[in-house]
This record gives C-alpha cells, structure tokens and sequence, in this order.
C-alpha cells in the first residue's frame, strides 16, 4: 500500500494541498477532507480509502461551487443540480453536495417558492400561470408548486390585473374600445391569468368614448391608413381600404363615414 511521502500546501488555492507517494504527486485535496482523513506524512492508504478520499473531495469541490453559486441569489435545488452538471460532476458526487446543502440551510426549494412568487408577483406583476411555469423550468416538484401557488389568492390576482388593465387602458387612450379590450386581454394571458380574471378586470373599467374622443381618434388612426393606401389607391378604392381598416379596429359605421365624408370634402 503507498505511504504518503509529503504533503504541501497549493499555491493558487492554500485551502487545498497535494499528496505525494513516494515522492511523487498523487493527487490533491481539500483541508477539510485532509482533516477529517488525518491525512498526514508518514500514513498508508489502502485503495479504497484513497478512492474514498478522492470522492469525498470531488464532493467538496461540487459543494464549494455550489456555494459560489448561491452567493449571487436563492436558487432551487434543480438550478443548483443544473449547473454542478455543466461543470461536469458525477451524479452521485451531486447527490452528496445537494445533501450538505440542505444540511446546512443552503437550500430550501419551499422557501425559494415563496420568495420567486413574491418577486414575480411585486415586479412582474405576474399571474399564477407565468409563475408556475417559472418554477417549472427550476425544476420545483409539482406538489410543491401547487402548494405555494396556492396562498396566491384571486382577489389579490384581480387586484393586479386591475391595476394593469388601468394602466392599459389609460396608455393606449388613444384606441377604440375593441383595440383597448384586445390589448389587455393579450397582456394579461401572457402575465399568466385565466380568461375568467381577465374579463372580470375589463369589466369594471369605462371604456366608451364621446363623440369628441371618436373624432380625435378616428382622425389619427384613420389618416394613417390614408397615408399606407394613398401612394397606391384613390377615389373609391381608397376610401374602401380605409374604411375596411378602421372597421377592423373597432369603430363605429357612423364615425367612419364621418370621418370618410370630411376626407372626401378635404379633396375637393
């Protein structure tokens, strides 16, 4: 069995230290595994022990990653698993490192829900659907995700999606109803609410128009169309496009042929 000749501390890592058999180097470790080994000049391994010794300071490795990783942000246990895999650790290396972790508090996949629902919630603004899908791709056990979901109340998603539907409406002030309705219902799905939720924030929201607002808004959307058609069509076929375009968005019969009747006067 090899006897352990010297043992000197790493240069660019003075946490780790290189063994030495016979006087030739046989591989390194971390100062905790040559701790816990009592590894010292003098000693003989056996190879189980040396394999055993390697393993344990893989684990270490992977652990230590591991740590660096986690000092950017929370991260769930398949984010951790993800990344020691790129860095090309065995499975079961992986296994022991994820074990320490818990062990020491440095995971916690309940509680790393629970602060990414807040977050996506406070500055996402996001739905139930959307945050699931975000802890799906973190790899959280689906138990789980139902759990934590589940403290996400629907007065407080329509409370949100309120909020943002108001904030819609007033922003795109300048649309007809039907374009302001699509808008919020494209936005909302996407931030991950139900259909049902959504239609009961557009419920509560006024979104008719004077006839002052009908004519400043058909006036501006309506002489855009005029300008895309107007290079390539005129007389009536023109004023077919335009008015096929402005039904299209949801304006009324009545505004469009006012607005077409004072472009007609406008050519004249």
């Amino acid at each position: 069995m090899p006897i352990i000749s010297k043992i000197t501390q790493g240069k660019k890592n003075p946490e780790r230290y290189n063994i030495f058999f016979e006087d030739k180097y046989a591989f390194s470790v971390d100062e905790a595994v040559l701790i816990r080994y009592q590894l010292t000049k003098g000693k003989e391994l056996d190879q189980w022990t040396i394999e055993e010794v390697n393993f344990e300071d893989e684990v270490r490795k992977a652990y230590n990653k591991a740590l660096y990783y986690l000092g950017f942000r929370m991260r769930s246990e398949g984010e951790v698993r993800q990344k020691l895999k790129e860095k090309e650790y065995g499975d079961a290396v992986i296994d022991e490192a994820i074990k320490k972790l818990y062990v020491h508090s440095f995971l916690d996949d309940q509680q790393f829900s629970e602060a990414l629902m807040r977050t996506q919630i406070k500055s996402g603004k996001k739905g139930p659907r959307a945050i699931q899908q975000d802890m799906q791709k973190r790899g959280i056990d689906k138990q789980m995700q139902k759990d934590v979901l589940d403290s996400y109340s629907e007065e407080e998603q329509l409370e949100i999606a309120k909020g943002l539907a108001e904030k819609i409406a007033l922003k795109e002030k300048m649309k007809t109803p039907s374009q302001i309705h699509q808008k919020i219902n494209d936005t909302l799905m996407r931030k991950g609410y139900n259909y049902s939720l959504i239609k009961l924030a557009i419920e509560e929201l006024d979104l008719e128009k004077n006839d002052d607002q009908w004519l400043e808004i058909v006036a501006e959307q309506g002489d855009k169309l005029w300008r895309k058609h107007s290079s390539k069509l005129s007389g009536y076929d023109l004023k077919s496009k335009v008015k096929q375009g402005l039904y299209q968005k949801g304006f009324p019969s009545e505004v469009i042929n006012d607005y077409l009747d004072k472009k007609e006067l406008e050519d004249d």
